[in-house]
């Protein structure tokens, strides 16, 4: 693979944004060989981003073991700094197919260059699935959330979602229950490890749009970070959620706006194919100058 990086160099780039003070940022360590569990997550907590990536190991440049830590605890999977890594070893490496190792599975990504030379950057997730959410634990999660149940929409039901990580996806009735979020951080974290849940994915879906478009919001107090800005992982879930319940019809593309009540917009388009389960994300990305 070349020297790339020594391993205590972090990189810092954002996803789902070309602009650094958009989007997810995410620390990124291109050559994690040398660092035992306890350094990286002393890493990632040093960082303070919602997530950091680790290159841990090569089979070559292009097939990589990745690793992804929060301020608190090592995730199997992270959508947004699987972006950013892509997009960093492409800015190293060129434009290509990579494959990423990770806890949850493979996840190929692919990065190509637009027309003005930006970096995009596409994964594929591992095989999602969906399941029932139980009544008391979405009961629990309105309280922690501060959110009344009539509040929800009752169009796109509670449920888990999973590809790669574990999401409860709860979908506000109104922007403004979306916009309005303020809750009990130690309450919902300590359902979602009960839960074994990432984050939580609010989501509102924007009239008019063929039910294609939303606005989410992430909270992520069990990474130690009240809110993720923009959120791949949950993407992906919530694409497997919505053919799941048969809410769209792939082959399908769906636009999720995200960090615009944070002041971090990002973008995020979820690709549902035909002839594959598994869900593609695709967002640009960008290195934040320190």
């Amino acid at each position: 693979m070349g020297d790339i990086a020594h391993p205590t160099d972090v990189l810092r780039y954002t996803a789902f944004s070309t602009d650094p003070k958009g989007g997810n940022p995410a620390g990124v360590v291109l050559d994690a060989t040398g660092l035992h569990d306890a350094a990286m997550l002393a890493i990632a907590a040093e960082v303070g981003y919602s997530e950091s990536a680790f290159v841990t190991g090569r089979r070559s440049s292009h097939d990589l073991d990745v690793r992804y830590f929060s301020p608190k605890a090592e995730v199997p999977f992270c959508g947004h700094a699987t972006v950013a890594t892509a997009i960093a070893l492409a800015e190293r490496l060129g434009p290509g197919d990579f494959v990423f190792a990770t806890q949850a599975g493979q996840v190929p990504v692919t990065v190509t260059a637009d027309p003005s030379g930006s970096l995009l950057a596409t994964l594929t997730s591992v095989e999602p699935h969906v399941l029932d959410a139980p009544v008391d634990a979405v009961t629990e999660a309105l309280a922690a959330l501060r959110w009344p149940a009539a509040d929800l929409d009752p169009a796109l039901p509670p449920r888990i979602a999973y590809a790669g990580a574990r999401h409860l996806v709860l979908a506000a009735a109104t922007r403004a229950r979306l916009a309005d979020l303020d809750y009990d951080f130690d309450r919902l974290a300590a359902l979602m490890t009960s839960l074994d849940l990432t984050t939580v994915q609010l989501v509102w879906r924007e009239p008019g749009t063929d039910g294609t478009v939303f606005h989410v919001r992430d909270p992520f107090p069990v990474g130690g970070v009240v809110e993720d800005p923009a959120t791949g992982a949950a993407a992906a879930a919530l694409g497997a959620y919505l053919r799941a319940l048969d809410l769209v019809t792939a082959p399908a593309t769906l636009t999720l706006h995200q960090g615009h009540d944070m002041g971090r917009p990002g973008l995020l388009t979820v690709t549902l194919r035909e002839d594959d389960d598994r869900i593609r994300v695709t967002g640009s990305g960008t290195a934040i100058l320190m």
